[in-house]
């Protein structure tokens, strides 16, 4: 499992260091910048968090925040806010940029590990919700927000139990369901339903998503799976 990787950016040097040490020992990888500039050079899109002071040099904080926010590469990348100034305003400037959280100096470091545990819960489980809006194999797209399918761009006329047994099948690649699940599953409490009806609908899908319609093996005497 790849470890979380979290940049902290502040021209206070020892601050820097006080805060690498103590997230290495929570198991973070750490890297500091001691100004926005020196930052801007780092790969940014490779960190899960970003720990950004607010007042330094030529680019503040907030103007560094500004540029992340327009790159579609950094753009979703978390931002604690790391700041002396605790107006109103300058917190209400931090949301309105995109901050996920606002630390007013001075702080204790359990403070700040607490709030980056948070931050980073928070920002992996919308992730999670996010990935399970679109699922993809190769150019076989399933959009669940907007109920769309499509391969190679073009959609596909999809009824809605086609599209909830693409769903089903997607989800769990590799998993075997039986007619007998994928009648409970996407037919639930409907009656009078024959398990001829889910050979009928797998035929269909088949059909319609072309060269992915082998991906929909037949797995004889057990039921459906989706391989690839």
């Amino acid at each position: 499992m790849e470890a979380t990787r979290i940049l902290v950016v502040d021209d206070e040097e020892d601050l820097c260091e006080i805060l690498r040490f103590n997230l290495e020992i929570e198991g973070y990888e750490v890297d500091t910048a001691y100004s926005a500039e020196e930052a801007l050079k780092l790969d940014l899109a490779t960190y899960n968090l970003l720990l950004l002071d607010v007042m330094m040099g030529e680019i503040s904080g907030f103007k560094m925040a500004r540029i992340l926010r327009q790159d579609m590469a950094t753009a979703r990348i978390p931002i604690i806010f790391l700041t002396a100034k605790d107006t109103e305003n300058d917190m209400l400037t931090g949301f309105n940029l995109g901050a996920d959280d606002y630390i007013s100096k001075p702080f204790s470091i359990r403070q700040v590990i607490a709030r980056v545990k948070a931050v980073l819960r928070r920002t992996s489980e919308q992730g999670k919700e996010k990935e399970m809006e679109r699922l993809e194999y190769k150019t076989l797209i399933l959009d669940t927000k907007r109920i769309k399918a499509s391969v190679d761009g073009a959609e596909i006329p999809l009824t809605k139990k086609e599209f909830e047994i693409l769903r089903l099948l997607l989800e769990n690649k590799g998993n075997v369901f039986s007619r007998e699940e994928i009648l409970s599953r996407v037919w639930k409490d409907e009656v009078y339903v024959l398990d001829r009806t889910i050979d009928v609908n797998i035929t269909r899908l088949r059909k319609k998503i072309g060269i992915y319609g082998k991906n929909i093996v037949t797995r004889l005497g057990f039921g459906y799976c989706f391989e690839g």
